[in-house]
């Protein structure tokens, strides 16, 4: 036996051995990996829907191919276009918004002196995340009430308006609307990876730097800004692969008939397809373009990190 099968039977002695070590690891682990592959792997095989005519009578199996029909079909649709600038718009500007501010508040937390103190921010921030959309979007309704809102009669007595305006309907409202109550709930709760990476931070580092007559800005800018700018990296990229996809629940929870030109955005276009249209087929297609869109802008994103710094890619 030459030297490159010795190598190859050592290796696969040493996996062996591994796994066996492992055994007891393997079958904890085995529950979790079950429901991934139930839930998450065998529904892809429905992806062949957006290639079928798909009757529900005849299954997935015996329903006629119609090829890139579906495709044609939703690239023809003018209001496919509009819900598709609609998404984008919020995404980059969610993007925008939220992830400074996400930096930003980790950073102000994590000079907080007072434990307890600290410990009371982080749970009241938190809390918001734990809420539901549909909790969150009636709270809002109330909030923005004309009628008995607090933020209409606090505006009417400083005088800025001389009577209540319904927002919730009011198109141009919508989107700061979204972004401000996507940051109350999200971002508390978002500030849990940045505040981990900062513990992991050697506590000599800060030490040095006060020796050497650093303030606490100074701490900020040189120490702990670069040991986040890997975790920064990591989740910008996974945030970029989201830039073309909303989440069903904010949006359906907060917009209206009013507001709908403005606010109809790819996940509920396959809701309405899909569940109150019954054009399966058709909505397949079209979560299928958006997941294939979102892999290409994280790949891309990936590709760019790499690019710039092998260690801030992600695969």
């Amino acid at each position: 036996m030459d030297m490159t099968g010795k190598k190859k039977t050592a290796r696969h002695a040493e996996l062996v051995k591994q796994v066996k070590k492992n055994i007891p690891f393997y079958l904890f682990l085995a529950p979790a990996l079950i429901l991934v592959i139930i839930f998450c792997y065998f529904p892809m095989w429905g992806i062949v829907i957006a290639f079928k005519d798909y009757k529900m009578a005849r299954g997935i199996l015996g329903s006629e191919w119609v090829g890139l029909f579906h495709f044609k079909k939703i690239f023809s649709d003018p209001n496919f276009y509009r819900v598709l600038g609609n998404t984008i718009k919020i995404s980059v500007l969610t993007l925008v918004t939220s992830f400074p501010v996400t930096i930003v508040f980790a950073l102000l937390v994590n000079e907080i002196m007072n434990m307890k103190f600290k410990r009371v921010v982080q749970t009241i921030t938190y809390m918001p995340h734990f809420l539901s959309w549909v909790v969150v979007g009636a709270f809002v309704y109330q909030m923005l009430s004309p009628s008995s809102g607090i933020v209409n009669a606090v505006l009417i007595r400083l005088g800025i308006l001389d009577k209540p305006v319904f927002f919730m309907v009011q198109q141009n409202m919508f989107v700061p609307i979204y972004l401000l109550t996507n940051l109350w709930k999200s971002t508390g709760y978002s500030i849990v990876i940045y505040l981990a990476t900062i513990s992991g931070i050697d506590p000599q580092l800060y030490d040095s730097a006060a020796i050497d007559g650093a303030n606490r800005l100074h701490k900020v800018l040189y120490i702990t800004l670069p040991a986040l700018f890997p975790t920064m990296c990591t989740l910008l990229i996974l945030n970029v692969g989201s830039l073309i996809s909303v989440g069903f629940d904010p949006i359906f929870n907060l917009y209206n008939d009013a507001t709908y030109p403005v606010a109809d955005v790819i996940s509920t276009y396959v809701y309405r397809k899909g569940m109150v249209d019954s054009q399966y087929d058709l909505s397949t297609a079209v979560g299928l373009f958006q997941n294939v869109i979102s892999l290409v802008l994280v790949l891309g994103a990936n590709w760019f990190a790499r690019k710039a710094n092998p260690d801030y890619r992600i695969i």
